[in-house]
């Protein structure tokens, strides 16, 4: 029992090693470079048998989005070492052709295995990237301190508790206040301290097939899911186990 028990501790900690936050920086890192060069073959390590998505559809990574190159504005990226993956939000404001993009990366034993992207533009739901890059870029998603820190369970707990009050109004959010959602380039803050984001939320509308990124040291958590049969992403803040920030994006244009 003991060897057992002990070389389960060695393929654990061999796991953490594989996927720590510097291996995970650098994936982001990459793959913001091949964003902004329209060089896929920057992002890397590359496994030969990726699967690459756009807007919940298989793509060619060659012939993607990231094909073309293109002025980023803005970027931040979440990691999440449990689950060795990333997030990366993208603000593109320029005038031929703006965009935001929220995408997940997934490694499995140190490789890049999955990719998904989503690309909201124009006749997006609430698209305006100038809206977005305004309202994103005065936001505060700094480092929370470690004795601060919410546990993974309680930041999923709470993005989870968001998204089911769509289709259950009995359902408890622990709604933070100021709290502000950003919805495509529409904002429901104005940078005070009474600012809410429980304002406008339909009713009946399943949110699933949700896909996780947390980063703890951040109090963040992306969530790609299906909005009624339609791609989105919602990424939230959490601080002190209330809602803080929402992001939004909904791919209803195509």
């Amino acid at each position: 029992m003991l060897y057992l028990l002990f070389g389960l501790t060695i393929f654990a900690v061999a796991l953490a090693a594989d996927c720590d936050k510097a291996l995970l920086k650098n994936v982001t890192d990459s793959y913001v470079a091949a964003q902004k060069g329209g060089t896929p073959g920057t992002l890397t390590p590359v496994s030969a048998t990726l699967a690459y998505l756009e807007n919940d559809k298989k793509a060619d990574l060659a012939t993607g989005i990231l094909s073309t190159a293109q002025k980023i504005d803005f970027t931040r990226s979440q990691h999440d070492t449990t689950n060795c993956s990333t997030y990366t939000e993208v603000i593109i404001t320029d005038s031929k052709h703006p965009y935001v993009l929220g995408t997940q990366i997934h490694l499995t034993n140190g490789t890049i295995t999955k990719v998904e992207t989503l690309i909201t533009d124009k006749g997006d739901w609430a698209f305006d990237a100038a809206g977005t890059l305004k309202w994103a870029s005065k936001e505060a998603w700094t480092p929370i301190p470690e004795e601060k820190r919410d546990t993974r369970a309680t930041i999923q707990a709470a993005a989870d508790a968001y998204c089911n009050i769509f289709k259950d109004k009995n359902t408890k959010v622990p709604w933070g206040q100021p709290c502000a959602r950003l919805e495509g380039g529409a904002y429901t803050g104005k940078g005070e301290a009474s600012d809410r984001c429980d304002v406008g939320i339909p009713n009946g509308v399943d949110l699933n097939n949700r896909r996780y990124v947390i980063d703890e040291e951040y109090g963040t958590v992306g969530v790609f899911l299906s909005f009624a049969g339609i791609p989105d992403s919602h990424e939230f803040r959490v601080e002190g186990g209330k809602l803080r920030f929402v992001h939004t994006m909904t791919v209803t244009g195509r």
